[in-house]
């Protein structure tokens, strides 16, 4: 068999998986409790990832460059970005539900690349001359990466969003992973939170501080439970979602802030590296290319989102908002600059 032959039967062989694997997450969501479907899931996309890495090895056999020179390629690189991190965030939030949010865009990139380009866009060429350097896996591989995993945090908030069903959650501590979370409707006055960050989510201290000033031990256990039953009827009071919902939506809203909070130094490198390559080849480190520009406008998202996050303290749909405004502005500088018109960067795509 050779190598054409091979990368045939790879590209289609790892559009199945991945579409069966889809297809087996969205039922395990859909049915709790079927043994075997989350454990099939997490193999499928590690049986995808494994296969999408043999077609790209297959490539750099056949070319003897770093397959990244044209969009087959670098969809799959793509996908199998996505797959290795969504290995990585399944196994950071131990849940498996992760997968009902990344395997349809793992499946939906396999199927473009797979199924809609022509031949010969398939086809592996040799390289142009802009593209003969070290620079391409230094600098590319990078980018693609970032773009991979600021895809799935992103996608992660999008489904946070979802989960929500359009409710003010604020997620007290989910970005160093307590967990405590706060929620009231759009139309309900703020809840207390079941756990305050001022003591560290531990209202047992409240309620033996309260004891002391009275100087009644029975009072520590009355205001102790009392705290806690008063915490659980506001949040019954005005959330419709089940503590399962809840527990899922700080789970999403977690994962998707240490994913970006991985993605944006790799988007980082990547544009640095970038720069230094394009002084070395046009003699100029920046020179306002579409897609630099929109590299740029992504870093800035993606820099206001963390920054919202870390120094502002904003938990819940607002920063959720912010990194599903992401998923779209990635799209843009991937492959919707090439679309709208030619640059520096349109060789080996569409132009």
């Amino acid at each position: 068999m050779d190598l054409v032959t091979l990368q045939n039967k790879l590209d289609n062989a790892s559009f199945c998986v991945l579409f069966l694997t889809m297809l087996v997450y969205w039922v395990g969501a859909a049915f709790r409790g079927i043994p075997y479907l989350p454990a099939l899931g997490t193999a499928g996309m590690a049986i995808a990832n494994m296969m999408v890495a043999a077609l790209l090895g297959s490539r750099w056999l056949e070319g003897g460059y770093f397959p990244l020179s044209n969009l087959y390629e670098s969809l799959f690189f793509l996908t199998w970005g996505i797959t290795a991190i969504h290995l990585i965030a399944e196994t950071m939030s131990r849940s498996r539900l992760v997968g009902v949010a990344t395997s349809p865009v793992a499946m939906g990139i396999t199927a473009f690349a797979a199924l809609s380009l022509p031949a010969e866009m398939q086809t592996s060429a040799p390289l142009v001359p802009a593209l003969k350097s070290n620079w391409l896996m230094m600098h590319v591989s990078v980018m693609m990466l970032s773009y991979a995993t600021l895809m799935v945090g992103s996608v992660l908030a999008i489904a946070f969003l979802i989960v929500t069903r359009g409710q003010q959650v604020e997620l007290k501590g989910s970005s160093v992973g307590t967990g405590a979370y706060r929620l009231n409707t759009r139309n309900s006055e703020p809840s207390p939170t079941p756990a305050s960050p001022s003591n560290n989510g531990n209202s047992a201290v409240v309620a033996a501080d309260r004891a002391q000033s009275n100087g009644s031990g029975s009072t520590a256990v009355i205001d102790l439970v009392t705290t806690q039953t008063t915490a659980a009827e506001d949040v019954s009071a005005t959330s419709t979602l089940s503590p399962q919902l809840l527990s899922l939506a700080d789970t999403l809203d977690n994962i998707s802030y240490r994913v970006i909070g991985l993605g944006f130094p790799l988007l980082t490198i990547g544009i640095i590296a970038g720069a230094v390559w394009a002084n070395e080849a046009w003699g100029s480190y920046w020179s306002w290319d579409p897609k630099e520009t929109w590299a740029l406008i992504t870093w800035l998202v993606f820099a206001a989102y963390l920054h919202a996050r870390i120094t502002r303290g904003w938990q819940g749909r607002r920063p959720a908002i912010l990194a599903a405004t992401g998923f779209v502005v990635v799209w843009v500088c991937y492959l919707g600059v090439n679309l709208l018109g030619k640059g520096l960067h349109s060789y080996g795509w569409f132009f």
